[in-house]
């Protein structure tokens, strides 16, 4: 199909994730106050959506502590900055089988498996504006570790989000995640247009090259919206080439925790040289009110304590 640059970008800061960087990089932040302030000091720097998972305070590991996801979203909420606030629904589908030979009984150091109501019950406190959903199940950088998140559980958790009035961000690791996407905006669970990111270079998911690239953006429907990230050092090109091929872009120290050779990058920072891209290539950098009119987003309080 015939590419159209988008002129009109939203830059998504990714800010701390679920991955093992809590002890390779000092500024990937831990608690939920530390989490705020660097989404906020994000969105000062352009960043219109900020996505969140929440980690424990003192180890850093990654957590579903509906406490800290309130914290933060409060923090947010309550910041001298607007920005759109995605929170993570991707915690609790982690299976870490034994050895090859002996899969049964699965180990418990890693696996994480709970129910789909459980898995959005800090999406129905928080109201954020958006949420994501791991849309397929894959093998997922470790030996024995799978992201499981079967069709039935996905059709639950879509239709609870839906629901909420919260948009799910659809994450596909690969096309089929984009086939089961379609599937559940033809059945009715998901509202169209619906807001995709594409996620490139996560082993064993799409490889980030570019045809592999091209190939995930032409299986999203023509009046979807679509943002895109690449890991590590191609994070920035992935600015460019997702800008280039009609999309919005992610950036932040869930996927890259580096600005440049031996430099360790904050989460502003990153934003920062993504906007320069942005505007660079002659396109705009949207704010939040613009991400909220363009995706038919309400910005809400949460739940009442």
């Amino acid at each position: 199909m015939p590419l159209e640059m988008n002129r009109e970008v939203f830059i998504t800061c990714a800010v701390t994730g679920s991955g093992g960087t809590q002890d390779r990089s000092p500024h990937v932040p831990r608690s939920p106050q530390q989490i705020a302030d660097s989404a906020i000091a994000a969105g000062k720097a352009g960043a219109a959506v900020v996505h969140c998972h929440v980690r424990d305070p003192e180890s850093g590991a990654p957590s579903r502590d509906l406490a800290y996801y309130r914290e933060v979203t409060d923090r947010i909420r309550d910041a001298d900055i607007d920005v759109v606030l995605n929170l993570t629904a991707g915690m609790g589908g982690d299976i870490v089988f034994g050895d090859v030979e002996s899969p049964f009984p699965v180990k418990a150091a890693g696996t994480d498996m709970i129910g789909a109501s459980e898995r959005v019950a800090h999406i129905a406190e928080c109201l954020p504006e958006i949420c994501t959903l791991d849309c397929g199940t894959m093998n997922f950088a470790e030996a024995d570790y799978v992201m499981t998140n079967t069709p039935g559980a996905l059709r639950a958790m879509g239709q609870m989000m839906t629901d909420l009035g919260v948009k799910p961000e659809i994450e596909a690791f690969d096309t089929g995640h984009l086939w089961f996407a379609k599937e559940l905006v033809k059945e009715g669970i998901l509202d169209s247009p619906a807001l995709v990111q594409l996620c490139m270079g996560v082993p064993w998911g799409a490889p980030d090259d570019l045809n592999t690239f091209m190939a995930m953006v032409n299986n999203v429907p023509a009046d979807w919206n679509f943002s895109a990230f690449g890991l590590g050092r191609n994070q920035m090109a992935y600015v460019a080439a997702a800008v280039l091929a009609g999309g919005n872009v992610r950036v932040g120290l869930e996927d890259n925790l580096w600005l440049g050779k031996g430099e360790l990058a904050q989460n502003w920072q990153l934003v920062e040289r993504a906007g320069t891209i942005i505007e660079n290539m002659g396109a705009r950098v949207i704010g939040a009110q613009e991400v909220r009119e363009k995706l038919g987003l309400t910005k809400r309080a949460p739940v009442a304590k």
